[in-house]
């Protein structure tokens, strides 16, 4: 990792972790509870029911009791949907986590939170950012994340979604400032050539800030980068007259050895003997040909070689 962005990200050690939270499947319960709520309305109903001695109190006291157990134990009945987890509270105090779906029960004086445990993604607005030669920047980007640790999400901070906002593009400014937006054929990473180093140290960085939250980062990735309006035009200039400095380097030694070989073929097949003025002579005018952006015109000599 380069050492502008080898920065420690220095978050507090969590103080609650999951774990599994005690809750049994609610079909068997959910009989039951169905079961006794019958069976306590009949008794309340045969209880009311006049005989020698009048209605039979107990009897309608003990259906009454019947039911209200049942109602009790009916709010503990709730659904886990996939990718769902339910966090356990009693008496403010975490008891576990729930993350088998389907309809399970626990305890009825708990409270269930829901915490999502999907794969989400979240994209930073486009940030106006300096690069590390100072130069102003747009730049963008998008993580992928998912709750990892449910009771940290829940606890650790507020809103661990807006915990995640707020820590990516954090995250986007800092690397946005420790490297150049275009390295200029010197040694170092940039942003614009060197995309798979630059999101792999985003997303190392992502991790570290959000890791304290219980969210675990899948992939981060650019989105967008570009010089700020205000210098894009002086800049696109600098990239056109490099890309044109590179072609006619490119040109120039390919024309040298062009010139080099015609000079040896001639020399080899003894076709004309040439003098030092001569051959500067026709190496110029094979670099004229060669080099120029523009075709040439010939010119006929029709006097001798030195005329």
């Amino acid at each position: 990792m380069d050492a502008t962005t080898d920065v420690a990200v220095r978050m507090p050690a969590p103080v609650v972790r999951e774990r599994e939270a005690r809750a049994v499947s609610g079909w068997g319960v959910l009989a039951g509870v169905v079961v006794g709520a019958l069976l306590g309305a009949a008794i309340v109903v045969l209880g009311t029911i006049p005989g020698d001695d009048g209605p039979s109190v107990p009897a309608i006291v003990g259906g009454g009791l019947l039911i209200a157990g049942s109602s009790i134990a009916s709010i503990g009945l709730f659904t886990v949907a996939p990718g769902e987890s339910r966090v356990l509270q009693f008496a403010g105090r975490y008891t576990g986590t729930v993350r088998q779906d389907g309809l399970r029960w626990a305890n009825p004086f708990t409270t269930k939170v829901k915490v999502s445990t999907r794969i989400r993604n979240h994209e930073t607005a486009t940030l106006k950012v300096n690069d590390a030669d100072g130069n102003p920047i747009e730049i963008a980007a998008v993580v992928v994340w998912q709750v990892e640790d449910t009771a940290r999400a829940k606890f650790e901070v507020d809103d661990f979604v807006r915990f995640v906002g707020i820590q990516t593009e954090t995250a986007v400014r800092h690397i946005a400032t420790s490297y150049p937006y275009d390295n200029h054929d010197e040694t170092g990473l940039s942003l614009r050539e060197n995309a798979d180093e630059i999101t792999e140290t985003l997303s190392l960085e992502i991790a570290a800030r959000v890791q304290s939250a219980g969210v675990k980062v899948i992939e981060s990735r650019l989105t967008h980068l570009a010089y700020a309006p205000e210098i894009a035009q002086a800049m696109l200039q600098r990239q056109q007259a490099g890309a044109v400095v590179a072609a006619r380097s490119r040109i120039v030694e390919g024309a040298v050895g062009m010139v080099q070989l015609a000079l040896a073929r001639l020399a080899e097949e003894d076709v004309v003997e040439l003098d030092e003025e001569r051959k500067a002579a026709m190496v110029s005018n094979l670099l004229v040909v060669l080099c120029g952006d523009r075709s040439t015109q010939p010119v006929v000599n029709a006097g001798s070689l030195y005329t």
